[in-house]
C-alpha cells in the first residue's frame, strides 16, 4: 500500500513567497491586498483536497541588509508587505468546508491568553480546522517594533516559548468538553464546575484563566513548527503535530527526518506524532522543455538584491560590508541557525558567495524544485515519500494562483490514481485529515 502524502498550501499575506519573482509575474497582475486574491486560493487548494494551508508571518519590515529598509521595500523582498492572516482565514473559513487553516504567530510577541482566544475562535468557526504555526522570532526589527531591545537569545526565545505552549494547552483545556449545557428550557447556560481557573505563575508568564471561550472541536488546534536548530528541533518534537521544513536536497531531507524520529523518541512521543512536511517548489509543463522554460523565466524575474535582504532579515545580521565574493561561511547569524546551515550546505565547504547566496535566497529561499512534465513531478514526490524523507510536502508557489492550479489541475490527478493522495474529504477535523491513510 502507498504510504499517504499530506499536502500544504504555503502563503504569505503579501507580494512574495519563497519566490521573490511572484509580483512580477509577467501574465498577470497578483492581487495581494484583495481578499478574493486569497479566497480563490483557498477553494482551489481545498478542490486539491489539500490537508491544510497555512500563512507564514513576521512583525517587521525588513531593514537588516545595509541597515536600511531601502533594498528590501525597493526591490520586494519578503518582508517588504505582510497582512495580518486571521481576518483573512475567517473569510476562507465560510467559503470552505474541508480545508485546515493555518497563521503564524509568535510566542515572543504575544501574550498566551490572546493566543488561546484567536485560534479558538477559528477553531470554532471553521469546524475544527485550525492550524497554529508557532515562531519564536529571531529579528532585531520585531524587537524594535515591540520595545524589546535587545531581543532574546536563541535558546532563551525557546525556554519562553515552552512556557507559552503550556499556559495555552492549559488555557484550552479550561473548559471541560461537556461544560457547555445549553439548557434552554431550564435557563442553564454552562456547568460552573466544568470551567476551571488555571492560575498559572511561571518565569516568563501569569494568567488566572479560564479562557472565556468554550472549548473547540479540536480541544486545541494543529500544532505547526519549523525549527530546524537543535534546539528548535527539541521544542517542536515536543510540542507539534507537523514539522514544516526546507532542506535543499534529498540528503539533508533524509537527516532531516531521522533527526525528527531521534527528537520525538526523547521527547517520549510515538514515531510518526509528528508529520514532516517538505516545501517543494513544483514548475510543470506539457513537455519537461516547457517546464524549464517557466522556470528559467521565474528565475530571470528574482532579483539578487532582495534576496539578500530577506536573508540578511533571517540571519538577523548585516553582511553589505562584506564583498560579494565573499562566501557564506563569513556570515555569522544571531537569527535562524537552521537556514544558515542549509545554505552552507549546498556548495561543498560552504563556498557559495554572497552574491550567489543572494540569487538563491530570490528564487526561493532554498526551496527545492520539482520540475517537468505532471508525470515527472507526481514522481518526484513519491520518491520522496518512498525513501522515507518526508511525510508530505509544503507546496510554494512560484506564481500565484498559477502554481497551484497547475499542481491541482496535473499532478494531484495522478498522486489520488497512484493511491497517495485522498480523493475527497471525510467529515473529520484537521486533526484527522492528518492521521488517516490514502484513499
Amino acid at each position: 500500500m502507498p504510504k499517504p502524502m499530506h499536502l500544504c498550501g504555503f502563503l504569505i499575506a503579501g507580494p512574495v513567497v519563497h519566490s521573490h519573482a511572484i509580483w512580477r509575474n509577467p501574465a498577470h497582475e497578483t492581487p495581494f491586498l484583495s481578499l478574493d486574491h486569497y479566497v480563490r486560493i483557498a477553494r482551489l487548494l481545498e478542490q486539491g483536497c489539500f490537508d491544510f494551508l497555512f500563512f507564514a508571518d513576521r512583525l517587521a519590515i525588513a531593514d537588516r541588509y545595509g541597515d536600511s529598509h531601502a533594498a528590501g521595500l525597493a526591490r520586494g523582498d519578503q518582508d517588504a508587505t505582510r497582512m495580518d492572516p486571521m481576518p483573512i482565514l475567517g473569510a476562507m473559513a465560510a467559503v470552505t468546508r474541508h480545508i485546515g487553516l493555518g497563521a503564524t504567530r509568535s510566542t515572543t510577541y504575544d501574550a498566551p491568553y490572546n493566543i488561546a482566544r484567536e485560534f479558538a475562535t477559528l477553531d470554532h468557526i471553521s469546524g475544527g480546522r485550525a492550524a497554529w504555526n508557532v515562531v519564536t522570532s529571531m529579528n532585531d526589527g520585531e524587537a524594535l517594533n515591540f520595545g524589546t531591545v535587545p531581543h532574546l537569545g536563541h535558546d532563551e526565545r525557546y525556554d519562553r516559548a515552552d512556557e507559552f505552549m503550556e499556559l495555552a494547552f492549559r488555557l484550552w483545556d479550561s473548559w471541560d468538553e461537556d461544560a457547555l449545557v445549553l439548557d434552554r428550557a431550564a435557563g442553564i447556560y454552562a456547568d460552573p464546575a466544568k470551567v476551571h481557573y488555571v492560575n498559572h505563575r511561571g518565569p516568563w508568564f501569569q494568567s488566572r484563566g479560564p479562557l472565556n471561550i468554550p472549548r473547540s472541536p479540536q480541544g486545541r488546534p494543529v500544532i505547526v513548527q519549523a525549527g530546524s536548530s537543535g534546539r528548535g528541533k527539541a521544542f517542536a518534537a515536543r510540542w507539534s503535530d507537523v514539522i514544516f521544513a526546507l532542506q535543499p536536497n534529498m540528503e539533508r531531507m533524509r537527516a532531516f527526518k531521522a533527526d525528527v524520529a531521534g527528537a520525538l523518541e526523547a521527547a517520549g512521543r510515538p514515531p510518526g506524532a509528528s508529520k514532516v512536511l517538505m516545501a517543494i517548489m513544483p514548475f510543470i509543463g506539457a513537455t519537461r522543455a516547457e517546464a524549464e522554460a517557466k522556470e528559467a523565466l521565474h528565475d530571470s524575474l528574482a532579483d539578487p538584491v532582495a534576496g539578500l535582504s530577506t536573508l540578511a532579515a533571517h540571519a538577523n545580521t548585516d553582511f553589505s560590508s562584506l564583498p560579494m565574493e565573499a562566501t557564506v561561511k563569513e556570515i555569522a547569524a544571531s537569527g535562524s541557525q537552521g537556514n544558515l546551515a542549509a545554505l552552507r550546505s549546498i556548495t561543498p565547504d560552504g563556498g557559495m558567495t554572497i552574491a550567489e547566496a543572494g540569487g538563491v535566497y530570490a528564487r526561493g529561499v532554498m526551496c527545492p524544485r520539482a520540475v517537468g512534465t505532471a508525470e515527472d513531478v507526481a514522481d518526484q514526490l513519491i520518491a520522496i515519500i518512498d525513501s522515507g524523507a518526508a511525510d508530505g510536502f509544503v507546496v510554494s508557489p512560484a506564481f500565484l494562483p498559477d502554481t497551484f492550479e497547475d499542481f491541482v489541475r496535473e499532478v494531484v490527478p495522478l498522486l489520488q490514481a497512484r493511491g497517495y493522495l485522498r480523493r475527497g474529504y471525510g467529515g473529520g477535523q484537521l486533526r484527522d485529515l492528518l492521521t488517516e491513510g490514502a484513499a
